[in-house]
């Protein structure tokens, strides 16, 4: 059960992986900032390993200790620095700065400090390199007030600062100056290019890096050139040549481990590796998908990853062949599609890649797969008007998808409705009918109708349009002998109201009513005979959103307009039940309750307000839900209902509420602790079994199972010490790593303690004292029944140990007893 009081809003994907370039540890583990986490992915297997929390904030730099490969430094804008055991993902140390963190470096030439970028106190958009002594000390929270600082006037990216050759110097970049610190001498260089743009060209500095064993400093520009410089330690006598493929800015640099290859990547989605620094020795691999943002090199040279503007990880082999491809939630220009559930996989299905449909898993925060929409290749050019996916909707038993793709034209769109079935043997979305010109003007809904009682025949696809109609589309059976498949989908009814443009459209539960929203009025059709039953209006304002109720609410339809009124209009009565004064953005039903969830937007502040069409007031409301607008919302059902206690959260036990936010991050509200979210609980057991254990555990393990098998096959109830199960000392000395632990003084008298029998329970003595009165009042009753009942004493502690005692006969018991009533006081004379 949830305690309650425990509802929170936590991130569950889509969080941006370019906030700081990946790193690769020794063992193929992958390792991205993400949000306010990081996470470690297995390079063999694409999996998310771990999800590491506890900033409470973005996540700005992650770097491996230069000092222990086992351990990660991580810095955020919470003003923290953070020390992990990433292999256990526990946090060994948090060192707090006090400053907002930009970037982290840590060259191997510091011994007991990290380098940071820091905003300028007193000054706006303007940064320092500064470098932090990390405190030593006991305990886990450190300060970390002591900084130095070593250049002013710093970029505010990591990609904007290098570490040179052994940590010698410290390469700057910013607009079109760079900077050379030398820590030895403690010398300042600084060059500058031409702001003059010749043929087109961009001098403006974009990212830098430095060359492993040599004194060579390549930065990538805004107009795509490359330059290499040396002798740099001189103001007037450095040099520097160009190299130049790309069209537009170099997005990142990256030097192999030995330092004789150069990768750079930027918006046209190919990685490029130069040779020996010359401009005709260079390979190719192209078709990455999105625009480069990060490239990371393995230590050992063998693999390198590209990090991409729509969240996606490309793992590459070093022959410049591709390995695989980490997929989280594909970040898309903008989600038109709205977040829509597959009711097959349950899966969100929404915009992906350009032209494509994403089905994101939501257990593994992975991608399913992608179906490709429009079935054109896009052209990353800006200013071009090119064709996407705009509309998704899903029949009940998903075996239906209908689509709509336009261009991006304003006044004359090309559009295009496809609908496409699911087939089984295939296993995939196949494309069934094209109509092509569904509508005179951009389709603004659509929905199925599925009715169970009635088949296939009650299948039907409406969509809503600004040319101010509706059409209803069903499923005919195709006469052409030649046609691939039987049915194919037409225009069967086409319905409008005065004249005003179609905005919304949704059935009812049961499927024998279809409401379609007319700018200010909501008509309500009957989706048998498609007569118009009734209307509902509710001025100022246009419809915004449109629901009906389910189950015991299925009799009201709710409606929010972009004025801020949320209205709740009775079907049998055709009277307006109720109204609120709110400006909802997001309107969603849950499809097994009753339950509605509006999210509302006002003063930069976004709200939750759930409630039943029955009741005017909310059963749950939530001020002030998250930092970013939500956009967008959408309940999946669960797999089991969800044990929950509080009666204020009941409405989240049959699904779960998911919400995107205008900075494409996928939210939830979440019941359950930190740790167990973090474990899904199919895979708890797993993990368990998977944890680095000790040699003593081991043992301990194996002797525990054998003597639970032995009370099992006795017949005996297994029983277990309540120190056993509930100690933490234990659980710490057992499960946690040996490089990690505490000193064994200051474990000691924890663990000691825990084995201790707690003052509350009786002493084994008193135990035996009480027997020993009970059996003497039996004797004086009957000297023929010597039976007593003894309490068994607990020896699970001394069984761990190979111990055993003895059982009494009972005439050695009676004879026991004798001699303890003898009084032996005489024996003190002596």
């Amino acid at each position: 059960m949830v305690s309650p009081g425990a509802l929170r809003v936590v991130r569950c994907g889509g969080s941006a992986l370019r906030g700081a370039r990946a790193v690769f540890s020794a063992d193929s583990y992958l390792l991205c900032a993400s949000g306010d986490f990081v996470k470690v992915y297995s390079v063999a297997t694409e999996e998310t390993l771990r999800l590491m929390g506890g900033h409470a904030d973005l996540v700005t730099g992650i770097q491996l200790n230069p000092h222990n490969h086992m351990q990660l430094y991580s810095s955020s804008l919470d003003g923290t620095i953070k020390l992990w055991d990433f292999m256990d993902g526990i946090p060994i140390k948090t060192f707090t700065v006090g400053s907002k963190l930009l970037a982290l470096y840590t060259p191997a030439s510091a011994e007991d400090s990290v380098f940071v970028v820091i905003p300028k106190k007193g000054e706006r958009d303007t940064f320092q390199l500064v470098s932090v002594k990390l405190t030593k000390g006991a305990g886990q929270d450190l300060e970390a007030r002591e900084l130095s600082v070593v250049l002013d006037g710093v970029g505010a990216s990591m990609k904007h600062i290098a570490f040179g050759r052994e940590g010698a110097y410290v390469v700057s970049v910013k607009d079109v100056n760079l900077q050379v610190y030398f820590f030895k001498r403690k010398l300042l260089n600084r060059f500058s290019l031409s702001t003059m743009k010749t043929k087109g060209g961009d001098n403006h500095f974009s990212c830098v890096v430095c060359h492993p064993t040599e004194d060579c400093i390549a930065t990538g520009h805004a107009d795509g050139k490359i330059r290499l410089w040396r002798n740099f330690h001189h103001r007037k006598e450095y040099t520097y040549s160009t190299l130049h493929w790309h069209h537009d800015i170099v997005m990142d640099l990256a030097f192999s481990m030995e330092g004789t290859r150069l990768l750079s990547g930027g918006v046209e989605s190919v990685l490029v590796q130069w040779h020996n620094e010359s401009s005709c020795q260079k390979d190719f691999l192209p078709r990455l998908g999105s625009p480069i943002e990060y490239i990371s090199m393995s230590s050992d040279g063998a693999l390198c990853c590209t990090l991409h503007t729509d969240n996606r990880i490309t793992i590459i082999n070093s022959n410049l062949r591709f390995s695989r491809s980490i997929q989280g939630l594909i970040k898309s220009r903008d989600v038109k599609t709205g977040l829509v559930v597959d009711p097959r996989t349950k899966a969100l299905v929404l915009n992906g890649e350009p032209g494509h449909l994403q089905f994101y898993s939501l257990q593994s925060d992975q991608q399913l797969f992608s179906l490709d929409i429009v079935q054109r290749q896009y052209i990353h050019q800006a200013g071009l008007k090119q064709s996407d996916l705009v509309k998704v909707a899903f029949s009940a038993q998903g075996t239906w998808l209908a689509t709509v793709e336009e261009s991006e034209e304003v006044t004359d769109p090309e559009l295009q409705l496809k609908l496409w079935f699911y087939h089984e043997e295939t296993q995939s979305f196949q494309l069934n009918t094209r109509i092509n010109t569904p509508h005179d003007n951009h389709i603004t809904d659509m929905c199925f109708r599925d009715m169970d009682g009635l088949g296939d025949d009650s299948l039907i696809l409406v969509t809503a349009g600004r040319d101010c109609v509706f059409k209803v589309w069903v499923m005919v059976e195709d006469t052409d002998p030649e046609a691939q498949q039987s049915v194919s989908w037409s225009c069967d009814f086409v319905g409008s109201y005065h004249n005003y443009q179609a905005t919304n459209c949704c059935f009812s539960e049961d499927g024998s009513l279809l409401a379609v929203s007319f700018e200010e009025t909501v008509t309500v059709w009957d989706s048998l005979t498609w007569d118009l039953k009734c209307t509902f209006c509710h001025p100022p304002g246009n419809i915004r959103n449109i629901c009906f109720g389910r189950l015991t609410c299925s009799k009201y339809l709710i409606g929010a307009t972009d004025y801020g009124f949320l209205c709740c209009w009775n079907l049998l009565t055709c009277a307006l039940e109720w109204s609120a004064h709110l400006n909802v953005v997001v309107l969603q039903p849950d499809p097994l309750s009753e339950h509605i969830a509006a999210v509302s937007w006002l003063s930069k502040e976004s709200s939750l307000f759930v409630f039943k069409p029955n009741k005017p007031r909310p059963i749950y409301i939530q001020r002030n839900l998250c930092k970013e607008k939500i956009l967008l919302a959408a309940f999946v059902p669960r797999d089991e209902p969800e044990m929950i206690s509080s009666e204020k959260y009941l409405w989240l036990r049959k699904s779960q509420l998911f919400f995107l936010t205008d900075t494409q991050e996928l939210m939830t509200l979440s019941t359950k602790p930190l740790e167990e979210r973090l474990t899904p609980s199919s895979k708890q057991l797993t993990v368990e079994e998977s944890l680095p254990v000790t040699p003593f555990s081991l043992l301990l393990g194996k002797h525990r199972r054998q003597q639970a098998q032995e009370d099992i096959d006795l017949g005996k109830p297994v029983v277990r010490n309540k120190q056993e199960q509930a100690s933490p000392a234990v659980k710490e000395l057992l499960h946690t790593p040996a490089h990690v632990l505490p000193s064994a003084s200051f474990l000691c008298t924890i663990f000691i303690n825990s084995l201790l029998i707690s003052k509350e329970n009786k002493s084994a003595e008193e135990v035996a004292d009480e027997v020993e009165m009970e059996s003497e009042k039996a004797e004086d009753d009957s000297d023929e029944e010597d039976v007593t009942e003894m309490e068994q004493e607990d020896t699970s502690h001394m069984e761990l140990l190979g111990e055993t005692t003895c059982k009494l006969s009972k005439s050695q018991e009676k004879e026991l007893r004798k001699i303890r009533k003898t009084d032996y006081s005489w024996i003190s004379a002596f």
